[in-house]
């Protein structure tokens, strides 16, 4: 589906209505209505992300004065963070309904620009360090 250079805004633009950062989650929530399983969406982040907001908060979408949350994710359906979105930009995504929930996820794969320390590998490694007792 191709958009229009010129025209008026699509029904499938969404600006958002609030964005707020509760229960270490970033609340992106989208005016009430009927978003179709398959359909796609392009969703505004129209008000600035809250300054409070952990870099690796997971986002999520709620409707209209809904409080059930969608999780944002990504194409490969691993979590977007916070720290990837932005105010005042446009994500394409596409809405997955199963049942009892469902997910409006990323039609491209976004990169988290944010330094989050993530090990490597499983399993995660520590290290121990040791003190030698030494002393005068």
């Amino acid at each position: 589906m191709s958009c229009p250079c010129i025209g008026k805004l699509c029904d499938k633009f969404i600006l958002s209505q609030s964005v707020t950062f509760t229960d270490n989650t970033l609340v992106i929530n989208i005016p009430n209505g009927s978003y179709q399983d398959g359909s796609k969406y392009c969703i505004v982040i129209a008000q600035d992300i809250p300054t409070t907001t952990t870099v690796a908060s997971p986002a999520v979408v709620t409707i209209g004065e809904g409080t059930t949350q969608y999780p944002l994710v990504q194409s490969d359906c691993t979590p977007v963070y916070a720290c990837a979105l932005s105010s005042r930009t446009r994500y394409s995504t596409r809405v997955e309904t199963e049942i009892g929930g469902g997910v409006f996820k990323m039609m491209g794969r976004i990169p988290c620009i944010c330094a989050v320390n993530t090990p490597n590998a499983l399993p995660i490694e520590t290290t121990t360090t040791t003190s030698t007792g030494g002393g005068s």
